[in-house]
């Protein structure tokens, strides 16, 4: 088998190309990474070389081969209950405030972007099945979007591996997880039934402008692989998808304060978040 060698050119061309597709900025370090995902897509798809393969992800007509390239470059490192305090800041805190400005019994929407797996949204049904002891009195929506379609076909099958759910209490595990032969878990069936998983773009208007009206949006560790102008691209998005009033959860090391004034610095006393403004 003839070695596919990637030139500089060619990592800054493909760097630049994958950049306007998704928003996400490979620096130079990643360069191995790179080269290796890029690799092993030139040999999958039969082509000789970058060139030849650049060619063919540019123009193909139905982005089959670019879906598959975006699956295999983004990374899905994720668990259930990660960063469980803001969990419980959306059940104390940012839920009661959204409440107060809804009339009884109507909708409150969550987006969980990016949603990998699925264990976010999940861990966010468990959270309030468990804790928001108001849960029946309101009709609650959980969307959960990537750009992964791999993951997200994952997340509809509900199946996890033992460090998937390894942070869960017993209790939880016992009562909403199934240990297969295999050692994985499979998810209720019921558990799984209150999710939606959509496929979205963040950087493509196209595919954000339906999403509109969400009361929290969970966006955790997403931004850190923006760089400024897709970060701020990414920030109006997210606040155009927020309701007046609505809440977004960030990672821990990321801070929406340094990328746009458009939200509010709420600090609570479980976790510092950020508000869009309610209308005057």
């Amino acid at each position: 088998m003839t070695e596919i060698l990637l030139s500089e050119e060619d990592f800054h061309k493909f760097r630049e190309f994958f950049y306007r597709k998704t928003g996400i900025y490979f620096e130079d370090s990643k360069r191995y990474f790179v080269d290796k995902r890029l690799t092993e897509r030139i040999i999958c798809t039969g082509n000789l070389n970058f060139r030849r393969y650049f060619n063919f992800l540019r123009f193909q007509a139905d982005g089959k081969e670019l879906q598959a390239l975006i699956n295999s470059m983004t990374v899905n490192e994720t668990y259930f209950f990660r960063e469980e305090y803001q969990f419980k800041c959306l059940v104390d805190s940012m839920l009661p405030e959204i409440t107060k400005r809804k009339q009884a019994g109507s909708r409150i929407r969550i987006w969980s972007i990016p949603s990998s797996s699925g264990e976010e949204p999940y861990s966010i049904a468990m959270y309030l099945i468990e804790n928001w002891k108001d849960l029946d009195l309101w009709d609650v929506e959980l969307i959960g979007s990537d750009i992964d379609t791999e993951v997200l076909e994952r997340a509809r099958r509900g199946e996890y591996s033992p460090r998937s759910v390894q942070n869960l209490p017993d209790s939880i595990l016992h009562k909403y997880f199934t240990r297969l032969p295999n050692g994985n878990f499979l998810l209720s069936e019921d558990l799984r039934q209150t999710v939606e998983f959509t496929r979205v773009n963040l950087m493509d208007p196209a595919q954000t402008r339906s999403y509109r009206n969400f009361d929290v949006i969970f966006c955790r560790n997403l931004l850190v692989y923006f760089d400024d102008v897709s970060r701020r691209q990414a920030a109006e998005v997210l606040f155009d998808a927020l309701t007046p009033g609505g809440f977004i959860c960030l990672g821990h090391s990321e801070s929406m304060s340094r990328i746009t004034s458009l939200f509010r610095v709420r600090k609570f006393s479980q976790a510092i978040v950020y508000q869009r403004p309610e209308e005057t």
